[in-house]
């Protein structure tokens, strides 16, 4: 990969990805000791430039915010763990176990949801049809769930990304109501693109002249939506789009309430809740099957 940024402030980067991401265009950041380095493939290159030096053009008025570096945390490697722990929890249920087994005793079931067996909306997030379905939210949960936690901290960014899941899971039983069964972490994988779109909507609302610009994330995170959610043998569309939606709310609760990072104590705290929630949900699962 070669380097077509550097040195931008956080505010400059989000907005340079959200831009790449909308296009298509597969790009990697990361933050170094004067800001923010993005790279994307040699072979994108020109087509990322193009993009980006036509967004400018059509926002003249585009311009660093007085945020500082100090609102948001330092690099973190939290989303690569969590992968390593869907890879894990991926062998551990499916070796000497039926994949569609697995799936119909812990799957995101809304008939089963809607009798009370809550903890589906849980389990199912740790479930995947296979390993080319396992890669792809791997993959979305290192690259949004490292993005969300660089904001709001490991804690707290965990806790939220794990609720814009249950919650979309729950959303989608209350539709299908019965005959449908979804698994996989992607739907809070589109939790976390929805929190990522409403921080940066709430962050550029907050200046006068750029108020106009603050629907640019929401519809990047829509495009998002449409482009990664709407594609695949195991695809749940509906599920993708109720945990963007609860990832827009709570991400416009978190940057309406939340002035500035939660100290450690509370990182501690929510982390515990959300490590609490997947361990009592997969104790509740196991006793019922």
């Amino acid at each position: 990969m070669v380097i077509i940024f550097e040195h931008l402030s956080a505010d400059q980067a989000d907005t340079y990805r959200l831009v790449l991401s909308s296009s298509g265009i597969s790009h990697h950041s990361k933050k170094g000791k004067h800001g923010w380095d993005i790279l994307v493939n040699d072979t994108e290159h020109e087509k990322a430039i193009n993009t980006i030096e036509q967004y400018l053009k059509e926002n003249r008025d585009f311009h660093v915010t007085d945020e500082s570096f100090c609102h948001e945390y330092h690099k973190t490697f939290t989303g690569l763990w969590v992968s390593a722990i869907l890879l894990a929890s991926h062998v551990a249920i499916t070796t000497g176990n039926d994949g569609e087994v697995i799936a119909r005793m812990y799957g995101s079931s809304a008939l089963h949801i809607l009798r009370g067996e809550l903890y589906r909306s849980v389990t199912s997030l740790m479930i995947h049809a296979n390993a080319v379905h396992l890669a792809g939210n791997m993959l979305g949960i290192a690259i949004f769930g490292t993005a969300v936690c660089t904001i709001t901290g490991r804690g707290v960014g965990w806790f939220m990304i794990l609720a814009t899941g249950v919650l979309g899971n729950l959303m989608n039983a209350v539709l299908y109501k019965t005959g449908h069964l979804s698994i996989g972490a992607s739907t809070a994988v589109f939790g976390a693109v929805g929190i990522l779109a409403a921080h940066q909507f709430f962050k550029k609302f907050r200046l006068p002249d750029r108020r106009m610009k603050a629907w640019l994330p929401l519809g990047a995170g829509l495009a998002l939506l449409g482009i990664l959610g709407s594609g695949g043998e195991h695809t749940d569309l509906t599920a993708h789009f109720f945990g963007f939606m609860a990832g827009l709310i709570l991400g416009a609760f978190y940057g309406v309430v939340v002035k500035r990072p939660a100290a450690m104590a509370y990182q501690i705290c929510f982390l515990l809740i959300a490590l609490n929630v997947l361990v009592m949900s997969w104790i509740r699962g196991l006793g019922h099957g």
